[in-house]
């Protein structure tokens, strides 16, 4: 990352984060470029989602969209620009002129409130379903085992698997894991949701059960951000629609708007592909 250029306009640290609820999950993406080898990936994205916010990234394959996701709770470093979330940097420090990574303890206490959802689940197949959702409470807020386990048991209830406590991995559908993957993003108690194409590893049928508790989500005022090739659910629960093209925000706005009168003609060109008739531009 280009240190020097970009500290002088990142938001200053040395002031905690709001503690006003109506401010808690505020993401703003800032002219992030992040490049693969020879191939910049991210092309000076600036992005800015409203605490309590759904925002839905769609775009073709390559375009960018899970490289983004990954880099918001810095799983993947920006070669340039910068997030924040509530006004503090995610990732880096600014010291005098210089952006300075933090100290990876510092990253992981950082990304205890950004909850992640991956396309393909990563559960420990060792652990029991309320294990998997149980292990980080414990491990990276101290709380104790008792109080994980009973916070536990209440996130399995609200995704509907709270009869599948004691099951392990493979005894699930994909459908199953990915709901308990759900569970344990939300037992950090998180400000931000990711999620990375969450129904890309399922069978067909599996989808709606994972979509249904996205969709509770949705409500419940913590700040989400998805990536999806699901249409129809970016346009039930998206307050805001961005498509992204080869590493660049072509369009953003309102479903309404994304869906039934784009200004781009990039964006029509794909939504033209990927709409079912009924909702064809």
């Amino acid at each position: 990352m280009t240190a020097a250029a970009t500290a002088a306009n990142a938001p200053a640290t040395k002031t905690a984060a709001p503690k006003d609820a109506a401010t808690r999950g505020l993401v703003e993406i800032t002219k992030v470029r992040k490049s693969f080898g020879t191939t910049e990936v991210l092309k000076g994205v600036s992005l800015t989602v409203e605490p309590g916010g759904v925002a839905v990234i769609v775009g073709p394959s390559g375009s960018g969209k899970s490289t983004l996701l990954r880099t918001i709770n810095h799983l993947e470093k920006v070669d340039g620009g910068f997030i924040s979330i509530d006004g503090k940097l995610v990732g880096y420090e600014v010291r005098g002129e210089r952006l300075l990574e933090l100290r990876e303890k510092e990253i992981l206490k950082q990304r205890t409130g950004i909850g992640m959802v991956f396309q393909n689940f990563n559960l420990f197949p060792h652990l029991t379903a309320l294990e998997n959702v149980a292990e980080a409470p414990v491990v990276a807020l101290g709380r104790s085992k008792e109080d994980a386990r009973r916070r536990g048991l209440e996130l399995l209830d609200r995704v509907g698997l709270k009869d599948r406590a004691g099951a392990y991995p493979r005894q699930l559908s994909g459908g199953q894991q990915q709901r308990v993957a759900i569970a344990r993003a939300l037992a950090l108690d998180p400000k931000i949701l990711l999620f990375d194409e969450p129904t890309s590893a399922l069978d067909p049928e599996l989808v709606n059960e994972v979509l249904d508790v996205i969709r509770e989500l949705a409500t419940s005022g913590t700040t989400l951000i998805i990536v999806t090739h699901e249409m129809g659910f970016a346009r039930d629960v998206a307050d805001t629609v961005v498509f992204m093209d080869e590493g660049q925000i072509v369009e953003q706005g309102s479903p309404e708007h994304i869906f039934t009168n784009p200004q781009e003609p990039r964006t029509r060109s794909f939504l033209s592909k990927v709409l079912e008739p009924a909702f064809n531009i």
